[in-house]
């Protein structure tokens, strides 16, 4: 629940992702993000910094850490907020989704822009504007090559910020 402890009255991002990452390890609380100490990262941030490469010309990181985004106004949210060890989905349909899309409702509310990666997190697109959407496939392996890569999500979304007279996102991670 690491993503709900920023200010939401400054979100200015949301990217939603499916559910934490299986392995203990590298859930950190933030969608996507894993500690810094982890080496090996998983294949979906793998490709999420491809894809940043590719959109921005912004050099990958040796680590996996997405904390700098968060404190810029990105909220790094799961649709899921817990599975069992091993296991994606486990705990798809248990309530979480009562809660996070409340919480996506009062983001959009508040004017976010959405980065929905997926058929799951695109159920999510109704609580938003078009001007302030940006879907794609989901960046795993299983999906990445059907319409992730090429799908320009920082680049797009700066544009939407700057549109909406809003600071852009520094997607670079030092």
């Amino acid at each position: 629940m690491r993503a709900l402890s920023y200010d939401f009255t400054k979100a200015k991002v949301l990217i939603l992702g499916q559910d934490p990452y299986p392995n203990p390890d590298h859930a950190n609380g933030l969608a996507f993000s894993v500690s810094p100490t982890i080496s090996k990262l998983p294949a979906s941030l793998r490709n999420i910094y491809k894809e940043l490469e590719s959109d921005l010309g912004v050099a990958a990181p040796l680590h996996g850490d997405l904390t700098s985004w968060a404190e810029q106004g990105v909220v790094l949210l799961n649709r899921t907020l817990t599975c069992r060890t091993g296991e994606s989905n486990s705990h798809l349909r248990v309530g979480w989704e009562i809660f996070t899309e409340a919480c996506v409702k009062a983001l959009a509310n508040a004017g976010a822009i959405a980065i929905l990666w997926g058929a799951g997190a695109k159920e999510a697109s109704r609580f938003f504007q078009p001007e302030r959407l940006v879907m794609s496939a989901h960046p795993s392996p299983l999906s990445a090559y059907r319409g992730f890569f090429g799908s320009k999500p920082f680049s797009k979304t700066n544009r939407a910020l700057r549109d909406a007279r809003r600071e852009p996102i520094d997607w670079a991670l030092q």
